[in-house]
């Protein structure tokens, strides 16, 4: 099983030292923005709680998801047209302006207020999200998982320490005159600014641009990113021919082409769906746990509790990302995919059973996250590599949309099962959502469908 980019050839020279910069100016940013993304997640529920009330805690959290989702749309519009780097800077902009909106809501107590804040303080998250099909754009062919997961892992770094600031950041800005748990997304606003500016002053020259560019000025040569030529002999992949209009000068195929290019793949397919459901079990276990350890700790404890087992989570979620990209490069997209499903349905089953066993809740959380680094790695990789180079920003931007709405529709019913029927119930229905992907994973691939080595 074979998809029209796995062919090992080499990258084109001039690809190799612009590859590099860019991965390490990635990776710098990534850390500036995990900081500002986990530091507001860590308090948003119960900052929603606190205004609003248990039942729509979730709600915010959806609202932050539906955000990152919805800029998904303009962010790929601006990368097709224009490059990486105005994108992605965009999308930090937007999510600062979340986080100071944020804060005045609690101000405020101004409900309407709060949901528009977190809907745009979505940006950080997706520009942080993007970022990570930039490291793909000159990468060789048998190092994307690896490079990918580089500046996935990137995050670990702020992230991790994120939620044990929020405390701090709270109880420093309180100082300042703001109110409880708004501080948090002030440091955010920050972050979100620091990193946006080092992406417009640094990311030069574009990788995307540059692949472009280079595929433009050496059309017989292997381009990183781009699909090489069947070697002598081979047949090439038979895939359901797609029409995908010729791209404007300064604009390509949107997301409409982009679907129907995907629904034509199987490996396509696969790849956005893993991404999907595997953040849709993350977001809905996940945006609850605070409030579930609320439930067993004093107002004045809660938080540093919630910052450990968070800070724990996202370990889980980053710091063996390239592990993951290494064994999703070496055994192959569909099985790494695979081990993220059992991983997840562990991480329910753990997590569900805990009670107030707050060491086992926080195993649980762990396991939540490496499930979702396997389904993010593999399946964002296979993606990018089963369609063809004109409609990859708008199938990548198509999958970030897919991904966020399905963690939406997870946060926003996250709150009223957990009102309703608990956090064990929730755990359940999360592990039953992984059920299609499964099902989507272990079906076989038709013979000649373009599909994942291993």
């Amino acid at each position: 099983m074979a998809t029209d980019l796995t062919t090992p050839l080499p990258a084109h020279p001039a690809a190799a030292p612009i590859q590099r910069r860019t991965l390490r100016l990635l990776f710098t940013t990534q850390v500036v923005g995990g900081i500002g993304v986990t530091i507001g997640i860590a308090v948003g529920a119960l900052l929603a709680a606190e205004i609003a009330g248990t039942a729509v805690a979730g709600l915010a959290q959806s609202a932050a998801v539906v955000g990152g989702a919805l800029l998904a749309v303009p962010v790929t519009r601006i990368i097709t047209g224009h490059g990486r780097r105005p994108g992605l800077a965009f999308a930090y902009g937007v999510g600062a302006l979340g986080g100071v909106l944020v804060v005045l809501a609690a101000a405020t107590r101004w409900v309407p207020l709060l949901f528009l804040g977190m809907l745009l303080f979505g940006g950080g998250a997706a520009a942080n999200l993007q970022a990570r099909y930039a490291a793909v754009d000159l990468a060789e062919p048998h190092r994307r998982a690896r490079q990918l997961s580089l500046i996935v892992w990137a995050t670990t770094l702020g992230a991790v320490a994120a939620p044990n600031f929020a405390a701090l950041a709270d109880r420093t800005t309180r100082g300042w005159g703001l109110p409880a748990l708004s501080g948090p997304f002030a440091f955010s606003a920050v972050a979100f600014v620091v990193a946006a500016g080092v992406l417009l002053v640094w990311l030069r020259p574009d990788p995307l641009l540059t692949a472009r560019r280079l595929a433009a000025a050496h059309p017989g040569d292997p381009v990183p990113g781009e699909a090489p030529a069947p070697a002598p002999g081979v047949a090439p992949v038979a895939a359901e021919p797609v029409a995908v209009p010729a791209p404007p000068a300064r604009r390509g195929p949107g997301m409409r082409a982009a679907w129907s290019v995907v629904r034509a793949r199987p490996a396509a397919r696969l790849g956005v769906a893993a991404v999907a459901v595997g953040h849709l079990v993350m977001v809905a276990v996940m945006a609850m746990t605070p409030v579930h350890l609320r439930e067993y700790y004093a107002v004045e404890e809660v938080l540093p509790v919630v910052g450990l087992v968070l800070s724990l989570h996202i370990a889980g979620m980053y710091a063996l990302a390239p592990v993951v990209g290494w064994l999703t490069d070496r055994a192959g997209r569909r099985p790494v995919i695979l081990g993220g499903i059992g991983t997840l349905l562990a991480a329910c089953a753990v997590a569900g059973t805990a009670g107030h066993d707050t060491l086992r809740l926080t195993i649980g959380l762990i396991l939540l996250g490496l499930g979702w680094s396997a389904t993010m790695v593999a399946g964002s990789t296979l993606l990018s590599e089963s369609v063809p180079d004109a409609v990859r920003p708008s199938a990548q931007g198509l999958s970030d949309l897919v991904m966020g709405l399905a963690g939406a529709v997870a946060g926003a019913a996250s709150g009223f099962v957990m009102q309703v029927a608990g956090y064990p119930v929730l755990t359940l229905l999360a592990a039953v959502a992984v059920a299609p992907l499964l099902a989507l994973a272990l079906r076989p691939v038709p013979v000649g469908a373009a599909d994942e080595e291993g």
